[in-house]
């Protein structure tokens, strides 16, 4: 309400959220674009800080009529996290709306974001932009930070990541093959849990966890172990759920 009061020039919405809809994040993101006059859309999340030249930076490619999709990177405010992004260049297979730019005509090539999802849409709006030949140009200057909160919010973010990784899944299953080595994580952990009754015939069972805590070390890999531990639980709850 205060940051309302202090900018005038930005035009606010009030959203009122469908009736039995828990969480309308892709019925937001729908109305933002809806009510947005420019030919050119940005996405930046709450919680979010902008480095210096962010937005020129993000837009410049569209505004050059060289692509129609773009996406910065994120880092953490407070360390690294598993989420962070910091690859440059080249072309993604997908990314979230947390720093994102394009075009009208890309969005409304796809129909926008789809709103039988909760979390996980901006996911699935991008893997359809893939599908309809819009390249996502990967550009690390664009750089925002974001707190991503307290221990608990983090976790709980993990599982509805991996609910909605779940029902990605779910929706795109010509993409679970390739999806097997480009994107383990949803496929491993999960598997890795069912098995965890072993544990009473092969007690050195849970040693398998190891192998990603080496591979993570680099953002602490007690804390990327239990965060893909939940979130393999919340794919397993995803695939599922009705």
């Amino acid at each position: 309400a205060a940051l309302r009061m202090e900018r005038a020039d930005v035009r606010w919405i009030d959203f009122s959220a469908p009736r039995d809809v828990r969480v309308s994040i892709p019925h937001q993101r729908n109305a933002g674009v809806r009510a947005a006059g420019g030919d050119v859309i940005v996405f930046i999340d709450a919680r979010c800080t902008p480095q210096e030249g962010w937005l020129a930076t993000l837009v410049a490619p569209i505004l050059a009529g060289e692509e129609d999709v773009v996406a910065g990177a994120v880092g953490s405010s407070d360390g690294d996290s598993p989420w962070d992004s910091e690859d440059d260049g080249g072309y993604l297979s997908e990314c979230p709306t947390i720093n994102l730019a394009f075009t009208r005509r890309a969005f409304e090539s796809v129909g926008g974001f789809d709103e039988s999802f909760s979390y996980g849409s901006d996911v699935d709006f991008t893997w359809r932009l893939n599908d309809a030949g819009f390249r996502i140009l990967r550009r690390a200057a664009a750089r925002i930070t974001h707190e991503w909160g307290s221990t608990p919010r983090r976790l709980r973010r993990s599982f509805d990541y991996g609910v909605a990784r779940g029902r990605l899944y779910r929706k795109h299953t010509r993409r679970i093959p390739g999806a097997l080595r480009s994107d383990p994580v949803p496929f491993a952990y999960p598997v890795f849990l069912l098995g965890l009754p072993l544990v009473r015939r092969f007690p050195l069972y849970p040693t398998l966890l190891l192998i990603p805590a080496w591979r993570n070390r680099r953002i602490g890999p007690v804390r990327a172990v239990i965060d893909h531990l939940i979130y393999g639980a919340g794919t397993m709850a995803g695939a599922l759920r009705r």
